[in-house]
């Protein structure tokens, strides 16, 4: 069976990826500048546009796992320190054209100066497109199901009001061995569809339960 369509719509970016911005410190983009690093490391992008297709999915959010390929801490400009990126192959679609294939383009933001993206956003590498502009639908698929959508409101809301007897019943000693892998395991067993949450939403649910059910 195949993987289901994430459908939505074309945003415009920062304009840094292309080049396009004035305000750029790239006037080449950093996707053309990134490519013959990716390169040397495995992945070819010659296929591909200099410049990112951005997808916005709110109020949704994105949630990635398992790229198919990490560049760990790559050095590929002075201009900015090393960062992290990863990539995951997807089908890209825009309305009714063909079935293109290209890559979800992750630079990791915990290793990002500025020119971040929000949540509800994935930037996609493609051949370039015609006739796609600001607004129009952009859908793309993972046959490996590794890309998903997470109402992220309702999801933390949920994990709340799970956590809320267990800490009423055990109140401080809940939180007395709690590291983010212990965390994670606990999780994995009681509540699994949690771990979809990033670290930074489950320590605001771990934090608000502590403030909420436990005895000052």
């Amino acid at each position: 069976m195949n993987a289901e369509w994430l459908t939505g719509r074309l945003c415009a970016g920062h304009g840094v990826a292309s080049g396009k911005s004035n305000e750029s410190p790239y006037p080449d983009g950093t996707i053309r500048m990134q490519s013959p690093v990716f390169k040397a490391l495995g992945l070819d992008l010659s296929g591909c546009y200099f410049g990112t297709l951005n997808i916005n999915f709110a109020p949704l959010e994105v949630s990635l796992a398992n790229p198919d390929h990490l560049f760990e801490k790559l050095h590929w400009t002075e201009l900015h320190p090393p960062e992290t990126f990863s990539f995951w192959r997807v089908e890209i679609k825009a309305s009714e054209a063909d079935v293109v294939n290209g890559w979800v383009y992750y630079p990791h933001p915990e290793t990002k100066e500025r020119h971040w993206q929000p949540p509800t956003t994935l930037e996609l590498l493609a051949p370039q497109l015609s006739g796609v502009e600001p607004g129009c639908t952009i859908s793309l698929r993972d046959q490996r199901r590794r890309i998903k959508l997470v109402d992220t409101t309702r999801l933390r809301a949920r994990l709340l009001e799970f956590l809320k007897f267990r800490v009423l019943a055990s109140q401080q000693t809940f939180f007395e061995v709690d590291t983010l892998a212990k965390r994670q395991q606990w999780l994995a067993a009681m509540f699994p569809e949690a771990l979809q949450l990033s670290e930074q939403d489950l320590d605001r649910v771990w934090a608000q339960a502590r403030s909420l059910y436990t005895e000052s």
